[in-house]
């Protein structure tokens, strides 16, 4: 791929100046059950920059609401310089959020993002942390991404902003980010927009990374790489199952849409996936009721209505069926 000019000439810079340089610094927010391995990538790409030349490209603090140690979503504690404090407007922000997210964005995290966000600061949200940055209205008109497998809650929370399924996503000063792997992708890009592509390739290499994803590569597997499926007809089936959740389709429609007869698609489903259509897309829906349930704070109504249950009645046997748990229980919910 060949270089801008400006990036030609900061690369060249890198490699031929004996100047000191002046380190950007990065902040990092860990929440409650943060994810350990998209906070480590992304670290770890700063330090590692910080070997290149015998120069320090950059300095960073990793903070938590009070100050205290953090634990992450793996059970492992991590200690913090320091609680929240003002963020300079040249320094990057970066939340990094995990598990509980609906618990961990509390009002005062909300109110302090809220605040360093009017100072011009570059900001970010890696796995869960887009949640915090939607709360505090840092997203509004903006698209994002987080980690799949909170899409359907973040959409139902913030039906106004747009949301990719990409691994990163960066517009201006604001930037999105799934986690996990995805945050060394990110971060090896913002080292590329901070000084140039020659370091992010040092970083890469020295990360064993030989091939860094872009910002619009896919976050998971195609239906047919999931499910082993090389039938086009029945993998056309499967996208429009996972696209239509909350209304869901008959059989019938589903096999016109995809120029089948209603028994050429039921066949397909048992000799691919030895199940029926109705079964599959049925657990489809309760996959995704469990994940509002677990991730949102919306009553087992709402959640029903948000499936394509129309009876509560219906929606609870179901989904005990398939969980062996009442939905009412699921969480500590309260049953409204």
């Amino acid at each position: 791929m060949s270089q801008s000019p400006q990036v030609y000439r900061q690369d060249q810079a890198l490699r031929t100046s004996n100047a000191p340089v002046t380190p950007l610094r990065y902040v990092f927010l860990l929440l409650d059950q943060f994810s350990y391995l998209t906070f480590s990538g992304a670290i770890e790409a700063l330090r590692l920059a910080n070997g290149y030349g015998q120069k320090s490209y950059y300095q960073w603090d990793v903070l938590s609401e009070t100050g205290a140690p953090v634990t992450g979503s793996n059970g492992l504690t991590l200690q913090v310089t320091g609680s929240l404090r003002p963020v300079g407007r040249c320094e990057t922000l970066i939340v990094c959020g995990g598990d509980n997210i609906t618990e961990t964005a509390t009002p005062g995290i909300v109110s302090w993002l809220r605040r360093n966000a009017r100072k011009g600061a570059r900001y970010g949200g890696m796995s869960t942390g887009g949640f915090v940055l939607a709360k505090a209205g840092m997203l509004t008109g903006a698209k994002a991404t987080l980690h799949w497998e909170y899409h359907d809650a973040f959409r139902e929370m913030f039906p106004q902003i747009e949301l990719l399924d990409t691994i990163y996503f960066l517009e201006g000063k604001r930037f999105t980010c799934a986690g996990c792997a995805a945050s060394m992708d990110m971060m090896l890009r913002l080292i590329a927009d901070d000084y140039g592509q020659e370091l992010a390739r040092y970083v890469s290499d020295l990360m064993v990374y030989t091939s860094p994803r872009s910002c619009g590569h896919g976050q998971r597997m195609s239906v047919q790489a999931r499910c082993g499926i090389r039938h086009p007809k029945l993998t056309h089936s499967l996208e429009l199952m996972s696209e239509q959740l909350e209304d869901p389709l008959s059989t019938p429609c589903i096999a016109k849409a995809v120029g089948l007869s209603t028994r050429q698609l039921e066949r397909l489903f048992r000799k691919y996936l030895n199940t029926t259509p109705g079964s599959y897309y049925t657990s489809l829906r309760l996959e995704r009721a469990r994940a509002l349930l677990l991730q949102t704070e919306m009553s087992v109504t709402e959640v029903g209505l948000a499936t394509g249950f129309k009876s509560r009645t219906h929606f609870t046997r179901r989904y005990r069926q398939q969980f062996g748990i009442a939905p009412t229980y699921e969480n500590g919910l309260p049953p409204g």
